[in-house]
């Protein structure tokens, strides 16, 4: 029997480095699998883009029609198209020892935490909002009205820090991995799951002579 997964959830506002860290963490070698969620969507497919992959891509009435059929961890409608987490594609992956990371916002977070309060939830802090804005502006893609409001978004993410489990400051990168490998591997060591992976080890410790 496979030992279960766990559950993790990383928000953090724009510019913070939290895709960067997933990304290199996913790229660690680990003891158990590791892997993004995929989420759900109605939105069009942009050039690149594969379903299964990038997005499940799905039309309006299928997402409205789960939404009403509770499927969902959580779910958001962002500039007229749904986006979600489907309960059953986590709970799969779960179930074969698959540690799942949901990049997501804290409402998002607070959405899934309802339904499953032993999800591992982590925010990521830029080092201060001088860094952030420069990190913003680095891009070089972004217009000065865009850049106002996503800092103005960071601002609405950060006041929701007390609510995760974790927080890592992302000031050296390096470190800023270091501390969410720390994090992975300590779930992995609780006593619920130390149990369920030596199950026939304590048995075996505990048996009569």
């Amino acid at each position: 029997m496979a030992t279960t997964g766990n559950l993790f959830i990383l928000s953090a506002p724009s510019g913070a480095g939290k895709s960067s860290l997933i990304s290199a963490l996913l790229k660690q070698s680990s003891s158990r699998l590791m892997q993004v969620s995929v989420s759900h969507t109605t939105r069009q497919p942009r050039p690149g883009e594969i379903d299964g992959q990038h997005y499940h891509f799905i039309s309006v009435e299928k997402f409205k029609h789960q939404i009403t059929k509770n499927e969902f961890y959580e779910y958001a409608e962002v500039f007229d198209n749904f986006y979600g987490t489907s309960e059953s594609a986590i709970d799969e992956q779960l179930a074969k020892g698959i540690d799942v990371f949901l990049d997501i916002d804290w409402q998002g977070a607070q959405q899934v935490r309802m339904k499953k309060p032993d999800v591992t939830t982590i925010f990521i802090s830029p080092p201060s909002r001088e860094d952030l804005e420069a990190r913003l502006r680095s891009r070089g893609q972004d217009s000065e009205e865009v850049i106002e409001s996503r800092m103005a978004q960071a601002k609405a993410e950060c006041s929701h820090y007390q609510e995760f489990d974790y927080i890592i400051v992302n000031d050296d990168f390096d470190q800023a991995l270091a501390d969410l490998t720390t994090i992975v591997n300590n779930q992995r060591l609780k006593r619920s799951q130390q149990v369920e992976n030596h199950e026939i080890l304590f048995k075996d410790l505990l048996a009569n002579d």
